[in-house]
């Protein structure tokens, strides 16, 4: 069984709501404690998105090229592998039997990808996409 960080979260908000019961026997006294409690966890959330935020915009903004080019270039590496089978279709063409076997070997490599890879790949390309269109939305890209 797996202890995550929601677990604990979830833990000491229950025995936080089980302390502020006990402290404050006044159904008003108690909802007011709760709200404050609420609240400053909502100021910790705000607080932890804008943190990532800055790390974010600080890379972005930074004057490496690798550093604020590295998402953008492991989408051009991925388009190369797209791209790939267009030559395959000639191959195939020509010889299927050669073409059937480099795509049984491109098959087999692709497998031996990680799951958690495609699925940074996934996240990598939407989230690029979705930044860079919010960006033309708002104006911000000129």
């Amino acid at each position: 069984m797996a202890f995550g960080i929601d677990d604990a979260i979830g833990a000491v908000s229950t025995l936080t709501t089980t302390i502020i019961n006990k402290v404050f026997p006044d159904p008003q006294d108690a909802a007011k404690a709760k709200a404050l409690l609420q609240a400053a966890d909502t100021q910790a959330a705000i607080q932890q998105t804008a943190a990532g935020l800055q790390a974010i915009m600080a890379e972005e903004q930074s004057a490496d090229r690798w550093t604020s080019r590295a998402r953008p270039s492991f989408l051009y590496v991925c388009y190369v592998m797209i791209l790939a089978a267009l030559p395959m279709s000639v191959v195939y063409a020509f010889d299927p039997v050669h073409a059937q076997k480099i795509a049984q070997g491109l098959q087999a490599w692709l497998s031996a990808i990680p799951d958690p890879v495609w699925q940074l790949f996934t996240l990598g390309y939407l989230g690029y996409t979705g930044s860079r269109s919010w960006e033309k939305v708002k104006g911000a890209a000129k």
